[in-house]
């Protein structure tokens, strides 16, 4: 998940004047890039909680291959009344609206591909304007368990129970879900956000405390008997990242609406069903490869991620794409503190700067593994706009960051497309999306089919090291240094047998007093 954009300085540093010219910002403006962020959380309890309803159901019955490509406005299903059901902007995240509870209370909840617990604010807090109050709802039941989820930046604490929910523009019906409701937080929710809490649409191996809580999602699959299929669609290309929230977009549950893309979907596997994780195999800026091991761009996951504001690159490649972007691009010289996001870029507002900028293209395994397909970013993307000073100057943001652990598609490219979790077929598709448009162009592409003979035949490490697993290996190894500092301590307390008294005839060499010699 990525949090919400920190409201930037107000101080204007002016940068060096040089031989660019027009192709030069004019000023810069320090500023706090808020770092997207994969949950991490507690290790799992032994906890099991599904919601009242039946067995869990895999797929509808009569759903081919779990699409659904044609709504029924009389059914569960109506496709159309869920366009247009999201808003916001990619600094601070897609919401949409729910009503919680009996009688309901209305919520609007940021949708989040990257994390799998559906959470609300359940107390007063000074940076929501609305939250979840469980003793006004006759149909809450509280499961007494204590749920803690951590981010890279911020986390909460909550208590998980059960509620109806109804959503004004998703699926007709009520339908009972695990709800956790957020009781203490830490930078989870920021001032100028508009939403009061998060629904995570990942797979159930991440959902905390344990996997064995059902996931929203899962629930509407079993309860309303809908394909196991979701689709997303976030119309904020071009637009400033921090806007009024008007920017529109639409979440689909259920199947594929297919006003919401243009020409053909392009579909590639998902690696582990825990994230939406996928297998890049190239990035190319201005049309040139970076040449890099396939598996940097892998290290140590690639996912498809709607709560991250940004395009996440492991290290190595994120200095890789930095310094092919400033050798083709237009600007001879920029501030660094730009690329690293300290730094807004400002230009005087007749100016657009995106023709300064190359083309970003990843590469992804198609479902026919000897081939691949890319997709293509233009700089109207990335090069994204987020404060306009004074009459005359507009600032933009770097919208690319480095990352520890991973490479997250997050909004900067899931603006350019209209996006399907088919985890019916354990597929991720792309498609442009038509409101990916700037001044009536469009500013995403999609390009295939390519060979990947050139291509390792696998680009993921197989070993994949899923939250659980580490936090067994981290007890394990603390256990284990445990036991030897026990057994060291108790070595030194004990008095020895025979004391060896030296002479000067002894030879002493650093093998035969190895302890003594330290301790001197």
């Amino acid at each position: 998940m990525g949090t919400p954009l920190a409201a930037p300085g107000l101080l204007l540093l002016l940068l060096l004047a040089g031989s660019a010219g027009l192709c030069r910002a004019l000023f810069s403006l320090p500023l706090r890039v808020s770092h997207p962020a994969a949950p991490a959380g507690s290790p799992p309890a032994p906890v099991v909680l599904r919601p009242a309803g039946g067995s869990r159901q895999q797929d509808a019955p009569g759903a081919a291959d779990g699409l659904a490509l044609a709504s029924d406005p009389g059914g569960t299903l109506n496709f159309l009344a869920m366009v247009e059901n999201l808003q916001g902007d990619s600094g601070r995240g897609y919401y949409l609206e729910m009503l919680i509870g009996t009688p309901p209370q209305a919520l609007n909840i940021l949708v989040d591909t990257g994390s799998s617990n559906f959470a609300v604010a359940g107390v007063p807090d000074p940076d929501v304007t609305s939250y979840f109050d469980p003793e006004l709802s006759s149909t809450y039941t509280s499961q007494g368990v204590e749920v803690t989820v951590k981010y890279s930046q911020g986390s909460w604490t909550g208590v998980l129970g059960t509620d109806v929910i109804t959503m004004p523009k998703g699926l007709y019906g009520s339908y009972t879900i695990n709800i956790a409701t957020i009781l203490e937080s830490e930078n989870f929710f920021l001032p100028g956000v508009k939403w009061h809490g998060i629904l995570g649409l990942a797979y159930d191996a991440l959902a905390k405390p344990s996997s064995s809580v059902e996931t929203f999602f899962d629930s509407l699959v079993r309860q309303a008997k809908i394909p196991n299929i979701f689709s997303l669609q976030m119309c904020g290309a071009g637009l400033p990242v921090s806007g009024s929230g008007t920017n529109g977009g639409s979440l689909v549950l259920g199947g594929i609406e297919p006003s919401l893309y243009t020409g053909d979907i392009w579909y590639t596997p998902i690696k582990e069903e825990w994230y939406y994780q996928v297998e890049i195999l190239r990035l190319e800026v201005g049309g040139q490869n970076l040449q890099l091991d396939c598996r940097e761009y892998n290290a140590d996951k690639a996912i498809v991620d709607s709560g991250t504001t940004l395009l996440r690159l492991p290290e190595k490649v994120f200095s890789a794409v930095v310094q092919a972007i400033a050798r083709t691009s237009l600007i001879q010289e920029f501030s660094s503190e730009f690329w690293t996001g300290t730094q807004l870029a400002c230009w005087d507002r007749s100016e657009k700067p995106w023709s300064l900028f190359p083309k970003l293209s990843i590469y992804l395994r198609d479902e026919n593994s000897s081939r691949s397909f890319r997709i293509s970013i233009l700089p109207q993307l990335y090069i994204q706009p987020i404060l306009v000073i004074g009459d005359n100057l507009q600032c933009y943001r770097f919208g690319i960051s480095s990352s520890t652990n991973a490479l997250v598609i997050g909004a900067t490219v899931m603006e350019g497309f209209y996006v399907i979790f088919d985890r019916a077929q354990r597929r991720v598709g792309f498609a442009v999306s038509p409101c990916a448009e700037v001044d009536g162009a469009p500013v995403s592409e999609i390009e295939g089919p390519f060979t990947t003979a050139d291509v390792a035949s696998n680009c993921v490490s197989s070993v994949s090291f899923h939250e659980p697993v580490l936090w067994i290996a981290s007890y394990a190894l603390m256990s284990l240094c445990g036991a030897i500092l026990l057994v060291l301590i108790v070595l030194l307390l004990i008095p020895p047998r025979c004391q060896h008294r030296y002479t000067d005839n002894d030879v002493v060499n650093d093998e035969s007093s190895l302890v003594r010699h330290r301790w001197k």
